[in-house]
């Protein structure tokens, strides 16, 4: 789920973290640190006014307050904003897709949903992946426990007898980026809530 009209930037750059685009733009200092170690409760754009900025998602559902209550492994709130912003995510499952994108805040508003064919990919990033069985960013309506666990590698994620999930995945991980996420792109929709306006691929 990307910003409307980043398809094309995505394909060429691929999907990048919000501390991967920092660095591509140089970023430092406490500009950074604003970006990259506090809660981003609206839309920051990085590289303005040049014709290749890109937009850092905000983080309304993770405000510093509540991350507190939800932390319980010792990680502080600006420890887990950093662990957030060093990752680029992927929903596991459509209707949590849905579920975010009919949410509040973005249900008037236009994306670029990218559909990934899952196998081969997994197949080539499998060494940076991780699992999740929640929304490690949001704490609505309850700031439920995690801290830095929450995240499985692939052969760690807790199954039962038969090799199952524990938990179904809801979020699938990557470190820093997905340089070449293009190669495994299948679909790319522009919806707005559950309705497709457009298919872009």
């Amino acid at each position: 789920m990307a910003e409307k009209g980043t398809w094309e930037s995505i394909r060429n750059r691929g999907l990048l973290s919000a501390s991967a685009v920092l660095t591509h733009f140089k970023v430092s200092g406490e500009e950074r640190r604003a970006m990259e170690a506090e809660q981003r409760p609206r839309k920051m754009e990085v590289g303005v006014g040049r014709p290749d900025s890109i937009v850092l998602r905000d983080q309304k559902p993770m405000p510093k307050e509540r991350l507190a209550k939800a932390l319980k492994d010792g990680t502080t709130p600006e420890e887990w904003y950093r662990l957030i912003n060093s990752k680029v995510f992927f929903w596991a499952h459509e209707a949590r897709l849905l579920t975010l994108l009919n949410a509040r805040d973005y249900r008037s508003l236009e994306h670029d949903v990218l559909t990934i064919d899952t196998a081969p990919f997994v197949r080539a990033y499998s060494n940076r992946i991780w699992l999740c069985h929640m929304n490690s960013g949001n704490t609505w309506p309850i700031p439920h426990h995690r801290g830095k666990d929450v995240f499985k590698r692939i052969e760690a994620y807790p199954t039962n007898a038969k090799g199952n999930p524990l938990k179904p995945v809801a979020e699938v991980v990557v470190d820093d980026q997905a340089p070449n996420i293009a190669d495994y792109v299948i679909e790319v929709r522009r919806m707005k809530g559950a309705q497709v306006l457009e298919k872009l691929v």
